[in-house]
């Protein structure tokens, strides 16, 4: 990508746009030297806040499907991750910078271990709690993770991770660790008796609760405080991991500094539906989702929202206690979660009355979900755009008047945007091209990872693959992706992972994986697959989909597994993916 092009006011359209949607042009410098200092000052503030007014809203509250439910005040998290920073530094003698792996979904236990985390100067490696064993494996050697915390129920996939991987200690969590007693004890015995969700666990391992204690005990020695007070912005906050541009998944390398100019980007954006200290946000997308690690913990939390946390959005049914007993106000989600809401009676009957707003993101939203929801609830509804190396947006649609169907909108404050030709000049507006953004979100990089690295960060730019068209007053639209990336549900899904695991199979000789439209998770995994001449009447699609299902996390399984007698090459003899995905149009046309 050449960077002759100046960048002046002619290149930026959006900004005349800011101040008649409300947002300030200027972006703020973040008032704290790290995400630590952020969660210390802010749950404090509020603790503070709180006892002086006496007010009692909790900072998270997480709503099983049967309603009984669990609180945190600001003050118990700051205390507990505290404790937890002091139990990974003294007794586990973790050193500035090792990284820990965080595998759990939404809990109360999340804010307390991710936090804890942070103030210890550790890493944080968030990591999906369905991963098979390969892919956290994978992972934890990548990211070196010396440390893992994983929720109790995923315990029989650690006797082969162990001897696979980097990890040296285990903190085993309760999805209902934290609840009163009662709920806790009738929550952990349906766990144990009727779902029988809890297995044996059979390694060393210590309990939270008990890693809180040995921590807690640490701190009138060294308070956590010490452990966080030489980071800065430059400091390296989490490795979040994402396929990039191609292939197997990478850790983008987050600092301090990216995470906390992007929540004040998003502040920004939100601001004119937003007030300190009155919002309550409904987070049914996973915390270890950049999305949602981002905007739902970090950003709330900085103005001192309630957290309203569901452990599993699927099925949407799970969400209802949450909607009907709380007071949302803020709602962040995908186009399926969304579009899944409003086919529930029971939402569409008594939607949220105090709803202000909801964020889209992750996956591109359809505008007959967008105007069904605003219909629905009678408040807006935004799309965003951003990537896991964004940390993660890039643009967002403003909230003030309508927001615009079918457009990512504009760049948030403090980012620089272009889009740029194959040729690596800009191109001539209204003409598609890839986005190119610059700005102290952008990642510093992927982890021992320099030839991606270089592949996608030139003095500061970051490619991202995408292809969008800019309107005339800056507002953006997504027009295609230049990599092939599949997104299920707004989880990224990389053809060659899948390819790899399905050519894992002796009878299998050739494959190719795409991504196809679908009506409920947005797109589809397809499998195109070329038996061996040895196995061609042995080889079933039901065989292929149940090795995936072994290998690899539901959402990355193929929907369908197309056999084939070959598959469509180049002269060189590469594979494809482009006439494939033409021969999926050309069905679609013709069953129109």
């Amino acid at each position: 990508m050449k960077n002759d092009i100046p960048f002046d006011t002619a290149h930026r359209p959006w900004a005349s746009t800011y101040n008649s949607v409300g947002i300030s042009p200027e972006l703020p410098a973040p008032a704290h030297a790290s995400l630590a200092e952020l969660v210390q000052e802010r749950c404090t503030h509020f603790a503070a806040e709180q006892a002086a007014k006496r007010l009692k809203h909790p900072a998270f509250s997480c709503v099983m499907p049967n309603g009984m439910n669990g609180r945190l005040s600001f003050a118990q998290v700051n205390d507990l991750s505290d404790a937890f920073a002091g139990y990974l530094r003294q007794t586990l003698k973790l050193q500035a910078g090792d990284r820990v792996a965080v595998q759990m979904p939404n809990c109360l236990a999340y804010p307390v271990v991710a936090f804890g985390v942070l103030k210890a100067g550790c890493v944080l490696v968030n990591t999906n709690p369905l991963y098979t064993e390969s892919e956290m494996v994978h992972q934890f050697n990548d990211a070196g993770a010396r440390t893992l915390v994983v929720m109790d129920m995923f315990a029989d996939k650690l006797p082969d991770v162990l001897k696979r991987s980097s990890i040296e200690h285990v903190v085993l969590a309760r999805v209902s660790e934290f609840f009163p007693a009662v709920p806790g004890t009738v929550i952990r015995g349906v766990q144990k008796v009727w779902s029988k969700v809890l297995p044996p666990v059979t390694v060393p391992h210590v309990r939270l609760s008990q890693a809180l204690a040995q921590g807690c005990a640490t701190l009138a020695a060294q308070p956590a405080k010490a452990y966080w007070k030489s980071l800065s912005h430059e400091s390296l906050a989490a490795l979040q991991y994402t396929g990039g541009t191609t292939g197997v998944s990478k850790g983008a390398m987050l600092s301090h500094g990216n995470l906390l100019n992007n929540v004040n980007q998003m502040l920004a954006m939100g601001a004119t539906h937003m007030e300190t200290g009155h919002e309550c946000v409904l987070t049914a997308l996973p915390l270890y989702h950049i999305f949602a690690f981002t905007a739902n913990l970090l950003g709330f939390l900085s103005i001192g929202a309630h957290n309203v946390l569901v452990p599993s959005p699927r099925p949407v049914q799970n969400l209802q206690r949450a909607v009907e007993n709380f007071p949302i106000t803020w709602m962040t989600g995908v186009n399926t979660l969304f579009n899944g809401l409003l086919n529930e009676e029971w939402f569409t009957a008594y939607p949220p009355s105090k709803l202000k707003a909801s964020i889209a993101g992750g996956t591109a939203l359809h505008s007959a979900v967008a105007q069904r929801w605003a219909e629905v609830t009678r408040t807006p509804i935004a799309e965003g755009y951003g990537l896991t190396e964004t940390s993660p947006v890039v643009s967002f649609n403003p909230l003030r008047g309508t927001p615009r169907l079918g457009s990512i909108g504009i760049p948030a404050p403090g980012t620089e945007l272009r889009l740029m030709g194959e040729d690596g000049m800009a191109v001539a507006p209204g003409e598609p091209g890839e986005i190119c953004v610059r700005g102290p979100q952008v990642m510093r990089g992927y982890w021992n990872n320099e030839a991606e690295t270089t592949g996608v960060l030139n003095d500061g730019w970051l490619a991202t693959g995408d292809v969008a068209v800019m309107e005339p007053d800056g507002f953006l639209r997504i027009v295609d992706r230049k990599k092939d990336l599949v997104l299920v549900s707004g989880f990224n899904v990389y053809p060659n992972e899948v390819e790899d695991t399905i050519a894992q199979l002796d009878m299998v000789l050739e494959v190719a994986v795409i991504g196809v439209p679908d009506d409920k998770t947005g797109e589809a995994v397809r499998a195109y697959v070329v038996p061996h001449p040895d196995h061609a009447a042995q080889l079933t699609t039901e065989q292929v989909i149940a090795h995936c299902r072994q290998q690899l996390t539901a959402y990355k399984v193929p929907r369908l597994v197309v056999l084939r007698d070959e598959l469509p090459k180049s002269p060189i003899g590469k594979v494809l993916r482009k006439t494939l995905k033409a021969e999926v149009q050309t069905e679609a046309k013709a069953k129109a």
